[in-house]
């Protein structure tokens, strides 16, 4: 198998459980995973499973979100609880608080909610910003005593707003197009498979190093 066709390889066992008769169930694991270490987003399944029942689109939506949301909760609480001591330790060992704090800045108290939204709703690794939240969160808390726009409250009704724009956004185009758009995911799977990937790759290499 050729490995630029990884994602291409994954998406055809993705179709295949999707035509499976537990495939809300496999919807239901690969939206929780994605959110927090899984690297095939939901999208490859849910729009197979909305071209085959187009009647259900909007079912598997919800099915999608409420499970992505869930999964972003357990990245949130993943970097809430690996930043004291590891990645506390990690800062200050590579010298990176003032870089932290500008980090903390942005999340917190400028653009909280719109990174929430953002990463909920865009092509970015969701599963980036729910763990950095996580990590900001915490060390919010031992600064100020207060995670700000973080706050899990905060956290899950704009990631159910973000995630829940995209997939029912998402299943009513596919309910609507048909197999034109399965072929539009089907054709481009690996590109965004991998640019998703160099995104992290670029997003550790920035925290480590700048």
């Amino acid at each position: 198998m050729n490995l630029f066709h990884l994602f291409s390889y994954l998406y055809e066992i993705c179709i295949k459980l999707s035509k499976h008769r537990l495939a809300p169930w496999f919807l239901c694991a690969d939206s929780f995973a994605e959110s927090f270490f899984w690297p095939i987003p939901p999208d490859v399944m849910l729009a197979p499973m909305c071209l085959a029942r187009p009647n259900r689109a909007l079912r598997y939506a919800l099915v999608t979100t409420v499970s992505s949301v869930l999964g972003a909760v357990c990245g949130y609480y993943l970097g809430y609880f690996i930043y004291d001591p590891y990645v506390k330790d990690l800062i200050a060992w590579a010298g990176q608080s003032a870089n932290m704090a500008v980090v903390r800045e942005w999340f917190t108290l400028r653009y909280g909610v719109l990174m929430v939204f953002a990463g909920a709703f865009t092509p970015i690794p969701y599963k980036i910003i729910a763990i950095t939240c996580g990590v900001v969160a915490a060390e919010s808390v031992q600064l100020t005593g207060s995670a700000g726009q973080l706050n899990l409250i905060y956290f899950v009704l704009v990631s159910l707003c973000g995630r829940g724009l995209r997939f029912y956004l998402e299943a009513g185009i596919i309910k609507l197009g048909g197999e034109r758009m399965e072929r539009a995911v089907r054709r481009y799977i690996d590109y965004l498979g991998w640019l998703c990937v160099a995104l992290i790759v670029l997003y550790l290499a920035y925290s480590l190093l700048a």
